[in-house]
């Protein structure tokens, strides 16, 4: 047994999550587009993945689906360090971007304290920094499974409004 309790490593996994999102949506929505645009062209913008189309892509993402992008935005590779700059942008009301950030961090953070857990538990790994080094392997594949799913979702959720609205 590792001596850690894997409800701690989630609760305290997703507050870090909130904490960082919450610096990253008051940053939008404070400084606002110019100076997220200009940090985005800049070269320590590129060095943190930030880029102007990184950037507008989010944004344009976030206008058409809202909270419902903060969630899956935090299941998704890259995304997920963005998706708080279009909601800060945007004024999305911080209580609902928050429970949808928790909601999100939240089954991500489970998901790697699972993968964690059963590499410790199941396989010969057992330093933190084999066990970290492997489950990085597994979040990257399992990130890009969500993000298919999360696409297949929005995908029938815009067709079954285009037939609605036919």
């Amino acid at each position: 047994d590792s001596g850690m309790s894997f409800v701690l490593v989630v609760v305290f996994a997703t507050i870090g999550a909130d904490l960082g999102a919450l610096i990253n949506y008051y940053i939008a929505k404070w400084l606002g587009r110019p100076i997220i645009y200009k940090f985005a062209d800049s070269r320590i913008g590129h060095m943190c993945l930030i880029d102007r189309a990184a950037v507008e892509k989010a944004e344009t993402f976030f206008r058409k689906h809202g909270a419902t992008s903060t969630f899956f935005g935090r299941l998704v590779p890259a995304v997920r360090q963005l998706i708080s700059i279009p909601a800060g942008l945007s004024g999305m009301h911080v209580g609902k971007f928050l429970l949808y950030t928790t909601l999100g961090a939240g089954v991500w953070n489970t998901v790697l304290a699972m993968i964690g857990w059963g590499i410790y538990k199941y396989t010969n790994l057992k330093t933190t920094k084999d066990v970290y080094e492997q489950a990085l392997q597994y979040s990257h594949e399992i990130g890009y499974v969500l993000l298919a799913l999360a696409a297949l979702v929005i995908a029938f959720l815009a067709y079954k409004g285009l037939k609605k609205t036919k």
